[in-house]
């Protein structure tokens, strides 16, 4: 009865967080251990960047997911993902092109 009761609720949270907008974060209030340590692969080509892994949200729970090599977009540059501490829990912020 217990998980049930658990399940309903975090079912509940994540329909209010992603009602309220389409760029609703998911808040936890212990942040997932370091980032993950893997070997790069070499690259494609001299012209392909390395993107980090980043957290993904899967259902309830973030999820590690690897990196990359992609070719850059012309003037613009990789802004590693990081966790940010809010009043009400941690928050992962997603890599992005700036």
């Amino acid at each position: 009865m217990k998980t049930y009761f658990m399940k309903a609720i975090a079912v509940m949270f994540i329909a209010i967080a992603f009602s309220n907008s389409a760029a609703a974060q998911f808040v936890v209030k212990i942040r997932p251990a370091a980032h993950v340590i893997r070997v790069r692969p070499a690259a494609p080509s001299p012209r392909h960047v390395w993107v980090n892994g980043d957290y993904v949200l899967r259902g309830n729970q973030y999820v590690w997911t690897d990196g990359y090599w992609i070719q850059p977009r012309p003037h613009m540059r990789w802004v590693d993902g990081h966790w940010k501490n809010s009043r009400r829990g941690w928050v992962w912020v997603p890599g992005r092109w700036r």
